[in-house]
């Protein structure tokens, strides 16, 4: 708790409540313990109680709400799928949560712009359909993309596997539309792909996790649809025996979609739960695709097999499009609950180290692990160097709490010792603000504490929030 925040409204008033009742009528505004628990979580698996959770459907809303929140100091926590990994969405600080849930218009997407204009709670995967339909193509892919929407994704900056070859969200934003505290409305960007007139506030607000405003409206850049894709999985003997099987396809020439891998612990859990086409004694396994045209992408998988099997594979599988691909992203998508078969509870970190320092890390990590007897499962993002290190406890078990967090913390050092960050692409939230000044100085703090004030000047969006 900061001094900013404690110097915010410390509840709701009954004069609160009725100017809330007046603004969202009917189900627009919830108020029961046991219909509001669900807005008061996230999948970081913290939880706290909102004050009171409001479901605006229009901006003129969200703009008298910002205007009454500004006068009254009352705390506003902006949310909308609760998919995040860093409790950026949980009231942990007191207030009323904003769900813009209800904001989940397409308004355009436009194939000679190759551009889109959403509302923040269109779900990711449901919008990546419409554009496919057009020929068009929205690359980010977070995991959680079936359920998440774009709002949230582009609050949070979300990443994914294809990031190693299209970037994150961040590189698919033209424009954002937000309302900021006090009613006053910001435009920034818009549908041109290239503007260099005044500073970037389009970028500033992405990522910002609702600590600068509430979205209204979204512009989004497209690109062609690939015509196929195709995916190869090759499993390894060692660690270090992957990665050199990826540099092998970055030297070849290979821009790869998506290089993702896994290592020993998260191929054992996988295999307690499914058949796994790989030997015993894999100690790393990664599944790398492709995209193109269809014409090009047999002669693309030779490519990469070639590559790979410099490095001596124990094991090569390979499909060439969606139907022969599934059964393989298929494997990849169990890490996480086949993780639970090593143990009861986790925490899924995200860290990110520079390309070349990734076998140093995770050899590290798991050195970590085994030093203070406690499961860690790497796995992620290979090519871009995001690296997933989930710690397997039993939280009933006090001990253990003590080592995971022990482990927790000791991950976060070595990566920042190797010139890395403590979080890739989930962000800082509630979970990892206690160690947002291990990475950002005194003087970098600051700066931003400088900027949320300008936007939010007495600090009722998402206060207590990752590096405020």
């Amino acid at each position: 708790m900061t001094a900013r925040t404690t110097a915010l409204a410390p509840s709701l008033t009954p004069a609160h409540l009725r100017f809330l009742e007046q603004l969202f009528p009917g189900d627009g505004l919830v108020t029961q313990p046991e219909e509001m628990a669900v807005y008061g979580a996230d999948s970081s698996r913290r939880s706290a109680m909102p004050w009171a959770v409001v479901r605006p459907r229009t901006e003129e809303q969200i703009v008298e709400l910002l205007r009454w929140a500004e006068a009254e100091k009352m705390p506003l926590v902006p949310r909308l799928r609760g998919t995040g990994m860093s409790g950026g969405a949980v009231p942990a600080f007191g207030g009323v949560v904003v769900s813009t849930l209800w904001l989940n218009r397409v308004l355009d997407i436009d194939g000679d712009d190759f551009c889109a204009e959403v509302e923040p709670g269109v779900v990711t995967a449901e919008f990546q359909a419409l554009t496919q339909k057009q020929k068009l193509f929205y690359p980010p892919d977070p995991a959680s993309l079936k359920i998440s929407t774009l709002g949230g994704n582009v609050s949070t900056c979300a990443g994914g596997m294809r990031a190693v070859k299209y970037g994150v969200t961040r590189d698919y934003v033209l424009g954002v539309r937000a309302v900021l505290p006090g009613g006053r409305i910001c435009d920034a960007g818009g549908r041109t792909h290239k503007n260099v007139v005044g500073l970037d506030l389009t970028r500033l607000f992405v990522g910002s996790c609702g600590t600068l405003g509430i979205f209204t409206k979204l512009t989004l850049k497209l690109l062609p649809l690939p015509e196929s894709s195709a995916t190869v999985l090759a499993a390894f003997p060692t660690l270090v025996a992957a990665l050199e099987g990826a540099r092998g396809v970055f030297r070849a020439g290979i821009l790869p979609t998506a290089m993702e891998f896994m290592d020993h612990v998260a191929c054992r859990g996988i295999g307690m739960i499914k058949d796994v086409p790989w030997p015993e004694g894999t100690k790393a396994v990664l599944l790398l695709k492709v995209d193109g045209s269809a014409s090009a992408l047999a002669e693309e998988v030779i490519r990469l097999e070639r590559a790979l099997n410099q490095a001596s594979p124990t094991c090569l599988l390979k499909g060439l499009g969606p139907k022969e691909e599934e059964p393989l992203w298929e494997i990849r998508r169990l890490i996480s609950p086949a993780s639970f078969q090593l143990g009861p509870d986790k925490m899924g970190e995200d860290v990110a180290v520079p390309r070349s320092k990734t076998v140093e890390a995770v050899e590290g990590f798991q050195a970590i692990g085994a030093e203070n007897g406690i499961h860690v499962a790497c796995y992620g993002h290979l090519g871009d160097g995001n690296i997933h290190v989930n710690i397997i406890f039993d939280a009933a078990d006090e001990d253990q709490r003590a080592r995971a967090k022990l482990c927790k913390e000791a991950v976060f050092r070595h990566a920042l010792a190797l010139g890395g960050t403590i979080s890739g692409e989930h962000g800082t939230g509630i979970t990892k603000g206690a160690y947002v000044s291990w990475q950002l100085s005194a003087t970098e703090r600051e700066l931003m504490a400088g900027i949320k004030q300008v936007f939010d000047p007495s600090g009722i969006l998402n206060p207590g929030k990752g590096w405020v």
